[in-house]
């Protein structure tokens, strides 16, 4: 196929797609389509496809590499997220760095859809080993260990504020109730323990206590150490 131009006495020329054929021992030709009313540019593309040319000029540095990034699960848990106004605890309406909000989201949200080590959740935030859009999302851009680290010791800072601003909106009936399995306390007299939710293992040789904390809306600032429970069992 090949593009041809006819030229016409007073009107403007003909522009014909054809094609070239053979008849027994004769070369024909047949009109495939009219191209007169095409654009100049639009032709000249056809022409270059025809003659295998390539289309686009093959500059690197014209060229943008495009990803498709796995959405659903990110959507649903930012959704939920946006849902339970955690974002704007921990941004506390825009007053704090906005860096430290992005990256403390990202870990929760990782931490749900594929929880993996900081340097592992890092990889898989940063823009160009990204595994999902979360990063996109988020415009995170280049992230790595250290920021995520940095990012945990802002948010110790800030949990005070983020357990009081948690307490005001679900603790408003009701009261609060914890617990928590510590791990095995004494090896040598488990008997020592409390008679309360203790138990012991089939060997005998450790054991597992289940304490359990109640506390109302006036108390949530009250927190039990680890330690300190541990120093109070006799």
């Amino acid at each position: 196929m090949y593009v041809e131009v006819i030229p016409n006495r007073s009107s403007p020329p003909a522009i014909l797609l054809r094609e070239s054929y053979r008849d027994g021992n004769k070369i024909r030709k047949r009109t495939l389509a009219n191209l007169s009313s095409w654009p100049a540019a639009k032709i000249e593309a056809l022409r270059r496809v025809l003659r295998n040319d390539p289309v686009a000029p093959m500059d690197p540095q014209r060229l943008r590499v495009v990803r498709s990034f796995p959405h659903g699960h990110v959507a649903a848990a930012l959704g939920l997220l946006g849902k339970l106004r955690l974002d704007r605890i921990l941004s506390q309406s825009g007053r704090q760095p906005a860096r430290q909000v992005a990256l403390t989201i990202a870990m929760i949200v990782a931490r749900l859809i594929d929880p993996a080590s900081k340097l592992a959740t890092a990889r898989s935030l940063d823009g160009e080993t990204a595994t999902c859009s979360l990063s996109e999302v988020l415009e995170l851009g280049r992230v790595d260990e250290q920021e995520l680290y940095a990012a945990l010791d802002w948010l110790v800072e800030q949990q005070e504020r983020i357990e009081q601003a948690l307490a005001r909106r679900h603790l408003r009936e009701g009261r609060w109730f914890s617990t928590t399995s510590p791990r095995p306390i004494s090896k040598a007299a488990p008997a020592r323990l409390p008679d309360w939710g203790s138990t012991a293992t089939a060997s005998g040789e450790s054991c597992r206590s289940c304490l359990g904390f109640c506390a109302r809306l006036r108390d949530v600032r009250w927190r039990l150490r680890c330690s300190k429970a541990m120093s109070a069992i006799p």
